[in-house]
């Protein structure tokens, strides 16, 4: 259990330090890009191997 945390941890320290970064050097146009990609990420993970997969690569 302690290794999951551990892995949280991190994840959630890095989202603070790219807001920080963001908020800090005024690039809040790369919020909207960072959002996309997550979401496409996770659309991705979600459908493999279903009958959306052509779909989905057609994008790309």
């Amino acid at each position: 259990m302690s290794k999951i945390l551990k892995r949280f941890k991190s994840v959630v320290s890095l989202l603070g330090e790219f807001w920080a970064f963001m908020r800090m050097q005024k690039k809040w146009w790369l919020a909207p890009l960072i959002v996309i990609l997550i979401l496409m990420g996770i659309l991705i993970i979600v459908t493999e191997g279903s009958a959306l997969a052509p779909f989905i690569y057609a994008i790309f």
